[in-house]
């Protein structure tokens, strides 16, 4: 019996670290299927590209939704992920300065942003919406896989303002000074009377992601 016990002990304590280890996996992957959806958890993981770090900076003369100004905060989302930023008091010029993180299963899915007014007694006033792609930004990590050999702020690629998407003004693909890339990006908001929100793109190699 007490043989039967300790096996007993020992698998349970096996099964524990591998949820604990589970967990902390998907805790890395904001928006990811939690443990609670093993099957879509284990689909994620399996065809997971790498993390895209989602820098939410500021709002550029954003929409008043309150009586003289507006409590604003960014939703940005992919598929089926969803993250917020903190909420900004009183302000139509808000610095967030916050990092979203969003996990690349399919690079071919847009990102949307939308800034919202927080209200406590109703419900939330939205104050335009944006649209961005990772393809452009996707490809260059593709193509300058050498980083180590290319110089800090060289410019890998632009992309220019045009009628099918959201910039402001021209978006920069570049190495900055720790030899990572990134994607600055104005972008212009929607189905609003005046807006802009400046983001930055890093991407996030995951150990065992898919890759390229």
């Amino acid at each position: 019996m007490k043989v039967e016990k300790e096996k007993r002990n020992v698998f349970q304590l096996a099964v524990q670290r591998r949820r604990r280890l589970r967990a902390k996996m998907h805790s890395l992957i904001e928006g990811a299927p939690r443990a609670a959806d093993l099957e879509s958890s284990e689909s994620v993981m399996d065809n997971l590209m790498g993390l895209l770090r989602v820098h939410v900076k500021r709002g550029v003369n954003l929409a008043v939704r309150d009586v003289r100004s507006s409590d604003p905060y960014v939703v940005v989302k992919m598929g089926n992920q969803r993250l917020k930023t903190r909420i900004v008091k009183k302000d139509v010029n808000p610095e967030w300065n916050d990092d979203l993180t969003l996990s690349i299963t399919d690079p071919d899915i847009p990102v949307s942003l939308t800034v919202y007014d927080h209200d406590t007694f109703s419900k939330d006033d939205k104050m335009g919406d944006s649209e961005f792609e990772v393809r452009s930004f996707i490809e260059a990590l593709k193509t300058y896989t050498n980083l180590e050999e290319i110089p800090s702020g060289t410019v890998l690629s632009r992309l220019k303002p045009d009628t099918d998407n959201c910039l402001v003004d021209e978006s920069a693909i570049y190495v900055n000074n720790e030899g990572k890339i990134i994607q600055d990006l104005f972008l212009r908001l929607r189905n609003v009377e005046c807006g802009e929100v400046e983001i930055q793109l890093q991407w996030i190699h995951y150990p065992g992601s898919k890759t390229f």
